[in-house]
């Protein structure tokens, strides 16, 4: 049993004689034992604070044990209850647990009756304290949870400040290599010059998605995809080319640094396509496909019907290509092409 030196119990019965022997008997246990002869009483008792325990008895004139131990739950932190009832019909017993009696004993003046109504002081007291330091733990748990979602938001946000003035800086970047193209006289400085725009844009493009969306640790492929088909087609008007980009995707995320390389891969891709798969008539379909696979994998596709692969363009310095391999290996991703297609297919696959 638990020391029970100091321990407040308040005995709420209308029958003197018993009150004060529980008085005399729990007092020689160490409880001070506080008397409230009915129901009343009691509450304004329990309403004066300082009482751990209380006993009530359940057939008292006026207001029954019932109506008072509702009262007594309907108060702020109530304490624990025994119901004492000389009544042996369970049904009493039962109703008082269902309104939140803590235990109960069955009332009697005999000495076992003294006994385990200690055992069931003790047995309330003890789980008080254990909901006590549950309540205690569930505070620290939601208190830590609430600090670690407000520094997870911080967080959230200065990412999104960064990957703001990143995809701000690069687009300046970007903006100078045009005017530096367009100032240049030699066509060969200009498209290098145009090249090295788009692949700017295609990483400003990333970082453009990120501090637009609700998340910082994942890229919406498919709409960063439809970005970038637009900022391609934009960047190929007035060069003479009738090409038609044409893009098709399916919802998936991916992190940003497997999207930057990605978005690499597909603005090479498609600017060779652009450039070289139709020198003849002028433009053709450009088709970029974008699927998840079965195996949590990702297919991208890039096709054309033009010329297919030939030796490489006069003045070509192939650094296109090597981006393209350099980036796939950054990616793990496998890069294939198809040599049944009529033009150029090239084939990405790559874990999402």
């Amino acid at each position: 049993m638990m020391a029970a030196a100091g321990i407040r119990i308040l005995y709420i019965d209308d029958d003197p004689g018993l009150a004060r022997l529980a008085q005399r008997t729990l007092g020689r246990a160490g409880y001070v034992v506080e008397i409230a002869t009915d129901g009343g009483l009691g509450l304004a008792r329990i309403d004066q604070g300082g009482i751990d325990a209380v006993v009530l008895d359940h057939a008292m004139p006026g207001q029954d044990g019932l109506a008072t131990l509702e009262e007594i739950r309907r108060r702020p932190d109530p304490p624990p209850v025994i119901y004492a009832t000389g009544n042996q019909d369970s049904r009493v017993a039962v109703a008082a647990l269902k309104i939140g009696a803590a235990d109960y004993v069955i009332k009697s003046a005999e000495g076992e009756f003294f006994a385990l109504l200690q055992a069931a002081i003790d047995g309330a007291l003890e789980a008080a304290r254990l909901r006590r330091e549950n309540e205690i733990h569930q505070a620290e748990i939601r208190a830590a949870r609430d600090r670690f979602e407000a520094l997870a938001e911080e967080r959230a946000m200065l990412m999104r400040e960064i990957n703001h003035r990143v995809s701000n800086s690069l687009q300046l970047i970007a903006s100078l290599l045009r005017l530096q193209a367009n100032a240049s006289g030699a066509p060969d400085i200009k498209g290098a010059l145009a090249e090295a725009e788009n692949r700017v844009m295609a990483v400003a493009q990333a970082h453009r998605r990120l501090y637009t969306s609700d998340s910082v640790s994942a890229i919406e492929l498919d709409r960063y995809l439809q970005e970038l088909a637009e900022s391609l087609r934009g960047s190929t008007e007035g060069q003479g080319t009738r090409s038609v980009l044409d893009l098709r995707t399916e919802p998936v995320e991916i992190h940003p640094d497997r999207a930057i390389a990605l978005g690499v891969i597909v603005t090479e891709l498609v600017l060779n396509a652009l450039k070289y798969a139709y020198p003849a008539a002028g433009g053709g379909p450009v088709r970029v496909v974008q699927r998840a696979l079965p195996d949590a994998r990702i297919e991208i596709t890039v096709e054309d019907d033009g010329v297919g692969i030939g030796p490489a363009p006069a003045g070509s310095t192939g650094l296109g290509q090597r981006i393209i391999k350099a980036m796939a290996t950054k990616l793990e991703a496998t890069l294939l092409h198809d040599p049944s297609h009529a033009g150029t297919r090239v084939v990405l696959t790559f874990a999402a």
